[in-house]
């Protein structure tokens, strides 16, 4: 796949069949859409080009609304559909003029000089141009003049993203993760740098990986403790086993919310490090324990649950 962030620079495409949207977590309701395309683009015998805006719009239409947490950052979303066999990723950097532009301009000079598009298939419900009043009516009407085929993705497969991007926040934050990667087809996963915490792990056997989330719109899992796998390309650390905390520690008196994680059978230094934590298991919800030994004898609890979960 290749990914393209200037579109005064994209290569021509071949009778290019075209999606536009956001993709926020790429779940299974996705890949139909995007099975959908790689079906059609084999029918003319085309280029798959997905498009897509960063930041989310809704960051830049919508900024008076309560924050919007994502299922992936870019980075992520780049990753993923590159196992999904696109042939070209845009990347559209989303701005407020690019929001108020018509949505006739949005057609003729967006859609049609920048992509030359074969087929553009689009939602009925797909908004687009000032005052969001383009619609998968007006593409119909301008098909014919612009020599592209446009094609309706079925209500269905619309409702069924909707719903489970829905389900996927709310079983992130729940910590339901069967639910939540059973929506996503992956496990979910974040990523985040190795920064120093207070050390109180180490006094009581568990030592800690304190992490900073890279991405402060990257979606946290609720609070509680979960069996996960560690990876870091660069250290060649890959699928280690460990258990992590994310919530204020109220054994201790805390009340910053931190992520810490325990990486078993590991003790190398790597603060600044970035590493990927991927969620398996959701252990139990955070609790104030009757002192640092009970904290200690749970932790232990913890681990053999852990470790039984990532066999």
């Amino acid at each position: 796949m290749k990914v393209h962030y200037n579109i005064q620079l994209l290569p021509p495409f071949r009778n290019a069949v075209i999606t536009i949207g956001t993709f926020d977590g790429l779940h299974n309701g996705h890949r139909k859409i995007i099975e959908l395309m790689q079906s059609e683009a084999a029918s003319v015998d085309g280029e798959t080009v997905i498009i897509t805006f960063d930041p989310h719009p809704r960051q830049i239409v919508a900024k008076e609304k309560a924050p919007l947490f994502l299922i992936n950052t870019l980075e992520e979303k780049i990753g993923l559909l590159e196992k999904m066999n696109i042939d070209h990723l845009v990347v559209i950097p989303f701005t407020e003029a690019f929001a108020n532009q018509t949505a006739e301009a949005y057609i003729s000079d967006f859609l049609v000089d920048t992509f030359h598009p074969h087929t553009i298939i689009i939602g009925y419900d797909h908004r687009f141009g000032k005052g969001r009043s383009g619609d998968y009516k007006l593409l119909e009407e301008k098909a014919a003049e612009y020599h592209f085929e446009v094609k309706e993705i079925p209500v269905y497969m619309l409702q069924d993203i909707t719903i489970s991007s829905t389900k996927i926040r709310e079983a992130i934050l729940q910590g339901d993760i069967d639910t939540a990667t059973n929506c996503l087809g992956y496990d979910y996963f974040f990523s985040g740098t190795v920064v120093t915490g207070n050390k109180l792990g180490r006094t009581i056997g568990y030592p800690t990986a304190n992490i900073q989330i890279t991405d402060e719109n990257k979606l946290v899992p609720g609070n509680g403790v979960y069996a996960v796998l560690i990876n870091n390309e660069k250290l060649k650390i890959k699928n280690l086993g460990g258990m992590m905390n994310i919530g204020v520690r109220p054994t201790v008196d805390g009340t910053k919310r931190v992520i810490e994680v325990n990486i078993f059978g590991f003790d190398k230094d790597i603060y600044g490090e970035p590493i990927t934590i991927t969620l398996k298991k959701f252990l139990r919800r955070e609790v104030k324990f009757n002192g640092l030994d009970t904290l200690k004898t749970q932790l232990a609890k913890d681990k053999l649950e852990a470790l039984d979960a990532l066999c």
